[in-house]
């Protein structure tokens, strides 16, 4: 899809979602109540697929008059730390600015969830077994032939209690025995047959330390939270799909939930182009230091794009100009690229940078003269106002604004030719020095004083326009050029690290910029010219200034 297909899309339009919302509205399904949440697992950071979700269940709380949960799916101590739920909650904060920052754990409900376990064993659906993962997976049978029933499935209600109540006392070893549910082994959904509830772990958790030596699986513990919180619409990723019927057939089997069980509804996740989704896949990256952490800027998650640059805005309208569906698609990152130069435009600053700078001497120029010159901050949005910006004698141009035997339709700077240096004079080239190397090192030039920018000077015209930095005012800065993940699109989860873009990061050292720079906060976002949008990053230092390239001011890709 190109860019121009994002600001067609009509962001009122209804989803599939809201449909069946607006039906159980009219049925008084659940009184008008619309309560979603984000029910994340603590074992890695959010990437932008999560922010799709995120923004989904939010916006659909907030568009309906409703409430949202951010709630931790906190089951496995083995993959969990607090370092990640941090993260999380610092992710959703940054995405929807109105929540109420009311944080729900998986794991403030584990007293219920074993006693509604109970409540399955007394009701003959649920059975201590003691096969092991291996026999358990063989038992299961395969897409096209049924399971076999274990060999325990048939022991009492007592046996199955007093069993369960000595796996909680910590009576048995990791792996020795799991509780079941009892439905049906011939079930052609493999997910009905008898699936695992409760596993033995003894690990200690997050958040409850070691009161527990069994945890519940994620597929029944999900379900049962949601309806504790009182969730009225679960929606999921499409690979919960054949997840569901347990869903459905956990909550209309346990009392307190009969009534109006929460109704779960998948939508297609997302995948961008160029680049690597996957906490599983993002993780190892990290770990095998292919990237500087989990918000290196090339990475996709929420914390690497929020220093990268990008906004919560940007997030916002990308999320809903791709919208939501059951089929599953790839969609070109250059939406996402689009979503955040259409909200920087008309909000940045714009400011001179000169990233590979040659030094273009003024000779007519007063050595000793230094002026001003009054530049627009954004000539999109008035209210930014202008800038002074000191010009003098010798000032930095881009080394690739000079040649010395141009092509035709060269209109930059070369023997003979005159150009305006932005918001300040035509200058004319002269001549030019080169080192012993034969590279150029300076560009020698004459000024007409009649030609100053903001005189109404009316006289004859230049084809280029060229911006600069005063060299004896410039900041120094590094400059650090991100690039996609990865380089083909020909990729997969086995092969992917091969497939990393080497160019995906390019740090440019001794840039010259505007010496306003120097006084701009750590996250102040702003248009480089001709170079794209950059936001300074936290490695600045008072002697070393950083900024990061969010994205250029056109898609490269391809």
């Amino acid at each position: 899809m190109s860019d121009n297909n994002l600001g067609e899309n009509n962001r009122e339009s209804v989803n599939f979602i809201q449909k069946i919302i607006n039906e159980d509205n009219l049925k008084g399904t659940y009184n008008q109540k619309v309560h979603t949440r984000f029910p994340p697992e603590p074992n890695g950071y959010l990437h932008v697929g999560h922010a799709k979700s995120i923004c989904l269940n939010y916006g659909l709380a907030k568009k309906n008059n409703g409430i949202f949960n951010l709630r931790f799916d906190d089951t496995n101590p083995v993959k969990e730390d607090d370092s990640f739920v941090e993260s999380i909650i610092k992710d959703v904060k940054w995405l929807c600015p109105d929540w109420e920052e009311v944080i729900f754990y998986a794991s403030n409900y584990f007293e219920k969830m074993y006693s509604y376990a109970v409540e399955l064993i007394n009701k003959g659906l649920a059975f201590v077994d003691d096969l092991s993962a291996d026999e358990i997976r063989d038992y299961r049978g395969t897409l096209t032939e049924p399971g076999k029933m274990s060999p325990y499935r048939n022991r009492t209600i007592e046996e199955n209690l007093f069993l369960f109540e000595k796996m909680k006392n910590g009576e048995f070893k990791n792996g020795e025995k799991v509780l079941r549910a009892k439905i049906d082994m011939s079930s052609p959904n493999i997910n009905m047959r008898d699936p695992v509830i409760y596993r033995i772990l003894h690990e200690k958790h997050h958040n409850t330390g070691d009161n527990w030596c069994i945890y519940p699986m994620y597929d029944y513990a999900h379900p049962i939270e949601d309806a504790i919180e009182g969730i009225t619409h679960s929606i999921c990723t499409l690979e919960f799909e054949d997840h569901r019927p347990f869903y459905d057939w956990l909550l209309n089997n346990l009392d307190d939930f009969k009534k109006a069980p929460t109704k779960q509804i998948e939508f297609a996740k997302l995948f961008l182009t160029k680049t690597m989704m996957g906490k599983r896949y993002l993780k190892r990256m990290v770990e095998e230091n292919y990237v500087d952490g989990w918000d290196d800027p090339r990475m996709p998650t929420i914390a690497a794009l929020r220093r990268r640059g990008y906004t919560p805005e940007s997030i916002n309208n990308f999320c809903e100009a791709i919208g939501v569906s059951k089929a599953q698609s790839v969609v070109d990152i250059s939406m996402l690229e689009f979503a955040i130069r259409d909200d920087l435009s008309p909000k940045a600053p714009r400011t001179m940078a000169v990233l590979d700078p040659i030094k273009l001497i003024i000779t007519n120029y007063p050595e000793d003269k230094v002026e001003y010159v009054e530049a627009e901050n954004n000539s999109d949005n008035p209210e930014l106002g202008n800038r002074m910006i000191p010009f003098c004698r010798e000032v930095y141009i881009e080394r690739d604004d000079f040649m010395e035997n141009p092509p035709k339709k060269y209109y930059r700077l070369f023997p003979g030719n005159e150009v305006r240096l932005r918001n300040a004079y035509f200058v004319k080239c002269e001549n030019f020095i080169k080192d012993e190397n034969g590279n150029v090192i300076e560009v020698h030039c004459t000024y007409d004083p009649e030609t100053k920018s903001g005189t109404g000077f009316t006289g004859r015209k230049v084809k280029g326009t060229l911006h600069w930095v005063s060299a004896k005012h410039s900041v120094d800065a590094e400059v650090r050029l991100y690039d996609y993940m990865m380089e083909e699109e020909d990729y997969d989860k086995t092969n992917f690290l091969e497939k990393l873009n080497p160019n995906s990061k390019i740090v440019v050292k001794n840039c010259k910029v505007e010496p306003t720079m120097n006084d701009c906060s750590i996250g102040s976002r702003f248009q480089f010219l001709r170079h794209g949008f950059f936001i300074k990053d936290q490695d600045s230092r008072n002697d070393n200034l950083v900024f990061n390239r969010i994205v250029s001011l056109k898609s490269s890709y391809k």
